[in-house]
């Protein structure tokens, strides 16, 4: 009845809108994409740049004789290292994807017991959970250095990896996910024998699947980024170990000449977190428009 009521009121409210009223809107939100595209533009017509262009004063927005030089020019710097470009590749695709995996699975497992099982002190540890959003990176990075290094760990790929697996945002936004499944649901399998890792398995994890595709987006992202500074600067020191964003930082150090190469470096960074949120949008918005909401 509940649902019915709300459907009606629903489509009363859209046959009284007019037609002007939606031709405004789709204006104002075809503005808003057109004006949130233009950093996304703008990297990709300077990375596709000549060297003239790139310092024309005044700068143009869009490049007028374009070229895949900077792209050539970025693949025969690599080319005189004595670390190729793919041991980079390869040490930035294991991290982000280790990390990544083994921050969706620790904070799913975190979450489960805390939204649906009543443990002592829960209350508690969630608030901990939430006070620690409160930080910067950069608070933490003595602390993670510290731990990092009592276990051993220091230059290597875990030092990196495990980090980033434990971080609060991925148990915070599993947990409020998890809170929103019905308890009835719940008890309804155990007494159908199911244990308790089927349950968390087989019934929660599907049901907040929107919430784990949003945490893989963040977690991609944040991990393929790292290496230029902080963690990836002071954890790993062998340059067998290093990422690609910390072998693309050092095209700065060559002088302003290399200002072309660095473009196609930036914007080969960008393209695969993009693609990957393209890919999961829709899973995005999902978790974006349910968060907050209670059954």
């Amino acid at each position: 009845m509940k649902w019915t009521i709300q459907w009606r009121w629903r489509r009363q409210k859209k046959l009284n809108r007019s037609f002007s009223m939606d031709l405004v809107l789709f204006f104002i939100l075809a503005g808003a994409g057109l004006f949130m595209a233009v950093p996304f533009v703008f990297m990709i017509s300077t990375a596709l740049k000549p060297l003239d262009e790139l310092f024309l004063f005044p700068p143009t927005f869009f490049v007028r004789s374009p070229t895949l030089d900077n792209f050539y020019d970025l693949g025969l710097i690599f080319s005189n290292t004595w670390v190729p470009l793919s041991r980079y590749m390869f040490n930035t695709i294991f991290v982000a994807l280790t990390g990544t995996v083994g921050h969706v699975i620790l904070a799913s497992m975190a979450a489960y017991p805390l939204a649906k099982l009543r443990l002592p002190g829960g209350n508690v540890l969630f608030m901990i959970v939430v006070l620690s959003l409160m930080f910067a990176p950069q608070v933490t990075a003595i602390p993670n250095y510290l731990t990092v290094s009592w276990l051993g760990l220091l230059d290597s790929y875990w030092a990196l990896i495990f980090p980033a697996i434990a971080t609060s945002l991925g148990l915070f936004l599993m947990k409020q996910f998890m809170e929103q499944i019905p308890d009835a649901l719940i008890e309804a399998a155990k007494i159908d024998g199911a244990s308790e890792f089927r349950i968390f398995w087989s019934i929660v994890m599907p049901m907040v699947k929107p919430a784990w595709l949003t945490l893989i987006i963040f977690s991609f992202k944040g991990l393929w980024g790292t290496g230029s500074g902080g963690q990836g600067a002071s954890f790993v020191y062998s340059e067998q170990l290093k990422t690609m964003d910390y072998a693309f930082s050092q095209i700065l150090a060559g002088g302003f000449y290399r200002s072309g190469p660095m473009a196609a470096a930036a914007l080969i960074m960008m393209l695969v977190p993009v693609l990957i949120f393209i890919l999961t949008q829709s899973s995005v918005i999902q978790t974006m428009s349910t968060s907050g909401l209670k059954d």
